[in-house]
């Protein structure tokens, strides 16, 4: 008995930081960051504002605890998407990520817009940042090393050095690909930037006007940057 109640309590107070953190989003979705408040949540759940706060002390931590989870649950899926093509076929794995994030980006537009789109306005995020972040980077740097050995045909170097980029980024990347030079670094973040451009204008809804098919344009820009690194 004793065992249980303990439990009981556990899974209660895991299910009511679960609907405080939809909550949240909801807000988000309806009225934008500066929605986001613990009195806003509790008047939404019918708590005081101070019962609220045994479950996140400030509103920080609220938003931190709410980026780390979306941004882990994309992170997981947009790996198994990838892990889902064989590993030497380094162009199916770019697109596999790639469509990974357009789906889940158009499923979860709340979560999107927090980890990618508008600042929370006022908040501090913690010193060590968000480790799902560092996983993306270091998943992404990985997909164009797989790609580099033909890739590199194509690609304008830039003059790119390693002081260019972030120290723990450098670190990271001459760890786990000691012979990757730094343009391969900057390649990454090119590629990035392709995959993730239309899929924000999509969801902020800045291609309906001009297109019923976004999809069909997000496909045509993946096989031409498959293309441009020379694995089509």
């Amino acid at each position: 008995m004793g065992d249980r109640v303990p439990n009981r309590r556990a899974r209660l107070r895991a299910e009511t930081s679960a609907e405080i953190k939809t909550i949240a989003l909801k807000l988000m979705a309806t009225g934008g960051p500066d929605a986001i408040s613990l009195r806003a949540i509790a008047r939404e759940m019918g708590m005081t504002a101070n019962a609220i706060y045994g479950y996140y002390a400030t509103r920080d931590d609220l938003i931190t605890t709410l980026i780390n989870d979306v941004y882990a649950d994309l992170v997981q899926r947009l790996e198994a998407a990838r892990d889902a093509r064989p590993a030497g076929d380094a162009a199916g794995r770019i697109v596999a990520w790639a469509e990974g994030l357009r789906t889940w980006s158009l499923a979860n537009p709340e979560g999107f817009r927090l980890v990618y789109g508008d600042p929370v306005p006022g908040y501090q995020p913690p010193e060590e940042g968000v480790e799902a972040e560092r996983r993306a980077c270091a998943a992404l740097v990985s997909l164009v090393a797989d790609a580099w050995p033909k890739a590199a045909r194509r690609q304008s170097h830039g003059g790119h050095e390693w002081s260019d980029f972030d120290p723990h980024v450098v670190e990271t990347v001459r760890a786990e690909h000691p012979d990757l030079p730094p343009a391969a670094v900057a390649l990454s973040l090119r590629v990035w930037g392709r995959m993730h451009g239309l899929v924000a204008l999509e969801v902020y809804g800045h291609l309906r006007g001009q297109t019923r098919e976004p999809g069909k344009v997000y496909r045509a820009e993946l096989a031409d940057l498959i293309s441009s690194l020379d694995l089509a």
